[in-house]
């Protein structure tokens, strides 16, 4: 009988002490996983507004990005390091120097732009398409301003 009881207080002790490292000692949180993207498209395409408002900032006061930018994104189960590139012609020429390390792309045009600056976002997505060292990442194509009369449809883009 008084092994019982003493495998019963065992159980008891280890259930007890099972709750309390549960309760009280969890520790800090694990690292949520970093990702990182590279943001491309045209000047006025709307990168910089996109990344403003998935990090929930101001939308007043954004000028456009000359050169590149980094911003953090965080989501509940991750963080997204984005590096947003300028868009403007002297600048485009210089985006393959910011791929390498990148996971994933993310390629803002604005559907309400003029048809040659839609081939001109054609021609660079097609570029950045058959990139070596994007070629096999994941791409996202945001067809930004559809909120404008002059935008284009996905289909039509």
């Amino acid at each position: 009988m008084s092994d019982c009881i003493q495998l019963s207080f065992a159980v008891c002790r280890i259930g007890i002490y099972t709750c309390f490292r549960a309760l009280c000692c969890k520790g800090p949180p694990p690292p949520r996983p970093e990702y990182d993207l590279v943001c491309i498209g045209l000047t006025g395409s709307g990168k910089t507004s996109l990344l403003s408002q998935l990090c929930s900032e101001s939308p007043e006061n954004i000028v456009s990005t000359t050169g590149f930018s980094i911003k953090a994104v965080p989501f509940q189960n991750a963080i997204l390091n984005v590096k947003e590139l300028g868009g403007a012609d002297n600048i485009r020429k210089y985006w393959s120097r910011y791929y390498q390390g990148s996971q994933g792309v993310i390629f803002v045009l604005d559907s309400a732009s003029s048809e040659d600056d839609l081939e001109t976002a054609r021609n660079e997505l097609h570029s950045a398409l058959q990139h070596p060292q994007l070629c096999t990442l994941p791409f996202l194509i945001l067809a930004n301003h559809q909120d404008k009369p002059a935008a284009r449809s996905v289909q039509e883009v």
